[in-house]
């Protein structure tokens, strides 16, 4: 995925390499996908239009780093005008006077988030927010005040972040609203004023807090409990006299409701018995709401303004792919619509609403194009105590989906969920010829508050029955050879590889964890200073330090390391402010003392995840090789990767 691609080793040594793990049946299965295609850099991505519709801004690399490339429409005048070196911008934004560039950067992962500001023409950036050790998060800008933005920073307090109004022109920051103490997120009008608050109250429901003006009195607006999904402001209303909230209130799932300011009359306006609202989609000049997203097996559409039918219709005949609007023109003239698919790149058009024309511009990794890619399948089950769970199967391409090596792929969060369409890991797991089975596991988001209360304190408990339960359906449908079955993820995934070996150490037969805790007690008690204001969801949800600690004990693998007999393969950013290098360090050391087989990788330039291609390539390379180990795949040989930070511990 970076600028020069490495084609596929040649088919003598795919044959010899296929035949040492597979056996006959993987003479069938397509080309390898080097590494390098799936896990290096896009070629283009998240192309963006200025507000005043001249421009256009994407995300490609610039000396192998991802950098603001940005071209005039109807031109090829392309230029780069941002210069990071390192981690690459992955967050980046128009400033109103569409002359400008806003992006977010963090320090080796630190999720210190700094707010830069580039000029386009002249290609000079400066630090707006250059406050050591101090968290940004942009709340909102205005078309109305486009030399203005309101970005909340924990400067005074690391606990808390307030309001501060940054000059553009300038880069003064003035505090405009100061952090009573509680306030996990702020919410602004269309004049740019601060007037909404959210607050998660202690038993971990949430309190919605309005004022009239700037310089008005606060005062509770709305409360609801804890039982209820995630949600939480959207926006004003066109003339600032309403709030529209996604809320699961006198529902299953999580609705999109206006609610009077003055009255607290309420109106739904999308609703769906099943699954959460997703996204909303609001006119940029107008500010009313036109359409809502809800993530059933695949994302659907729910138009409400009927001017917009005939244009979600046409774009619904152009590709058999999810499509969303990811940016238009502060007229509505031009969109920027990509569509998402589960067996190729992620395509991006220019829509033209008044000819309803679309205009290919790029994809964002345009040699995945030459492989065959696996098709993802919407499966459910039902768990042992009769509940259903979703989730996604992917099956590789080429051979009889029998008895295959899988890998149990754990998402994140864990409220949050997996989701149809391309997934790089997915694909080259397929790939490599292992089944690969997502499970959205009761505790995740986006189907209702009765599947997300589910999990509630369940952590090792039915959270994780539900993914043996999950092995055991693919087993059954004859897809999973169930001695060859690898359980791998990411932070709660992480966690849950754990698990898998230390609680089911007969269900697995190696694991792959990636900044995954070890110890709920150590995990509660390092989370960032800054998340102080959300505390109360993990006590609701997970457990309370201060009163569960044994609880906490019995769900924690690190207490049931000596069960562990598979072997593990372990990668940690040494910066990772969520869960922290110790949450492996501990149980590694505990491992190694019992003389379990434990490959610990650490990369000191890496937070919560690898953000840079490099150390990508290297762990993945590196787990490849120990999956074919354990489970018989394919594998592309492990080589050293120029530029990547990882230490072997």
């Amino acid at each position: 995925m970076r600028k020069g691609y490495r084609m596929a080793i040649p088919a003598i040594v795919s044959l010899a390499l296929a035949l040492s793990g597979w056996g006959a049946r993987a003479l069938e299965l397509p080309p390898l996908i080097p590494r390098e295609v799936l896990f290096g850099n896009p070629e283009r991505v998240n192309p963006q239009i200025s507000p005043d519709g001249t421009k256009l801004a994407y995300l490609a690399p610039h000396e192998g780093v991802l950098n603001v490339w940005i071209r005039t429409i109807g031109k090829t005048d392309d230029r780069v005008v941002t210069s990071d070196r390192k981690r690459g911008i992955r967050v980046y934004f128009w400033q109103e006077d569409s002359e400008h560039i806003l992006y977010l950067q963090d320090r080796d992962g630190d999720e210190n988030w700094h707010l830069y500001q580039t000029n386009v023409r002249t290609a000079t950036t400066r630090d707006l927010t250059p406050f050591e050790g101090v968290q940004a998060q942009v709340i909102a800008t205005d078309p109305q005040f486009p030399d203005e933005i309101l970005v909340a920073l924990n400067r005074r307090d690391r606990r808390f972040h307030d309001v501060y109004r940054i000059n553009l022109k300038t880069g003064a920051a003035e505090l405009d609203t100061e952090n009573p103490g509680d306030v996990a997120g702020w919410a602004a009008d269309h004049r740019l004023q601060v007037r909404a608050a959210s607050v998660f109250t202690p038993d971990g429901g949430m309190l919605i807090r309005v004022r009239e003006e700037a310089r008005s009195p606060w005062r509770e607006f709305l409360r609801w409990g804890p039982e209820e999904t995630f949600g939480g402001i959207v926006g004003f209303t066109p003339d600032n006299r309403g709030l529209w909230l996604i809320s699961s209130v006198d529902a299953n799932a999580a609705r999109l409701i206006e609610v009077d300011i003055a009255t607290k009359k309420r109106k739904v306006i999308a609703e769906d018995p099943q699954y959460d609202v997703s996204q909303v989609m609001i006119h940029p000049k107008t500010r009313h709401v036109e359409a809502v997203q809800f993530i059933r097996a695949r994302r659907e559409w729910q138009v409400l303004d009927p001017s917009l039918r005939a244009d979600f219709e046409r774009l619904r005949k152009e590709r058999d792919g999810d499509f969303s609007v990811v940016s238009r023109d502060r007229e509505d003239r031009t969109w920027v619509v990509s569509y998402l698919v589960d067996d190729g790149p992620v395509y991006y058009y220019t829509y033209e609403r008044a000819t309803r024309r679309l205009s290919l511009l790029f994809s964002s990794q345009p040699a995945l194009e030459r492989y065959r890619l696996a098709k993802m399948q919407p499966i459910s089950f039902t768990a042992r105590d009769g509940m259903t769970i979703h989730g996604y199967l992917t099956l590789p391409v080429g051979v009889e989906p029998k008895r295959l090596p899988m890998v149990l792929l754990v998402h994140g969060g864990p409220w949050a969920r997996d989701v149809w369409g391309f997934n790089a890991m997915v694909q080259w797991l397929a790939n490599r010829g292992y089944a690969v089975l997502q499970v959205n596991f009761r505790g995740s988001t986006g189907y209702g508050k009765a599947y997300l209360n589910a999990g509630d304190r369940e952590w090792a408990g039915k959270m994780h029955t539900d993914l043996i339960d999950g092995k055991n359906w693919a087993v059954a449908q004859g897809y999973a050879d169930p001695k060859r079955v690898c359980i791998m993820g990411g932070s709660y995934g992480g966690y849950a590889t754990l698990v898998g070996l230390a609680f089911t150490p007969q269900e697995f037969a190696c694991g792959v964890d990636i900044v995954g805790p070890s110890n709920l007690v150590t995990l509660l008690r390092s989370i960032p200073p800054y998340w102080a204001p959300i505390k109360a969801v993990f006590d609701k949800r997970l457990g309370k330090v201060e009163t569960d600690e044994e609880f906490l004990k019995a769900r924690s693998p690190l207490f049931r390391a000596d069960q562990i007999t598979a072997p593990l393969l372990i990668g940690h950013g040494a910066n990772d402010p969520r869960v922290k290098k110790a949450e492996s360090d501990q149980i590694v050391q505990t491992l190694r003392a019992r003389n379990v087989p434990v490959t610990y990788v650490v990369y000191p330039d890496e937070g919560h995840g690898f953000a840079r291609p490099e150390n990508r390539l290297d762990f993945f390379g590196r787990a490849e090789e120990f999956l074919a180990k354990y489970l018989g795949g394919r594998v592309e040989p492990w080589r050293e990767v120029p530029g990547s930070s990882a230490q072997l511990q």
